[in-house]
């Protein structure tokens, strides 16, 4: 798991147009912490595919940007599955589970 907290840094990994996982996580949210379970989960079970995450309060302008760019009301937290540049998944709060990541990744 790789955490990012740039436009810039995003941008960069979404054009290499690759599969990966993205999870908007917020510190002091237990709903939040619950979510950061399952995704670390997913990302020990599944290292095959990339994972990021950011922190709402250190990343606002990237949490926006993701929002604005796709036209993906903003939560948190909340995880979504890029492919090809494009969200092909999103997911918040109690359903970010391994299981939803597993199914949405393995194609």
């Amino acid at each position: 798991m790789h955490k990012i907290s740039t436009v810039e840094e995003f941008e960069e990994i979404l054009q290499k147009g690759k599969q990966f996982a993205f999870l908007k996580h917020s510190t002091t949210c237990p709903i939040s912490a619950h979510a950061y379970e399952e995704y670390t989960a997913f990302a020990h079970e599944h290292e095959e595919v990339p994972t990021y995450y950011l922190h709402v309060q250190e990343a606002r302008p990237l949490s926006a940007h993701i929002a604005e760019t796709f036209n993906i009301k903003h939560e948190s937290p909340q995880v979504f599955v890029f492919e090809n540049g494009e969200p092909t998944w999103n997911a918040s709060h109690s359903n970010i589970t391994s299981g939803a990541l597993t199914e949405h990744t393995q194609k």
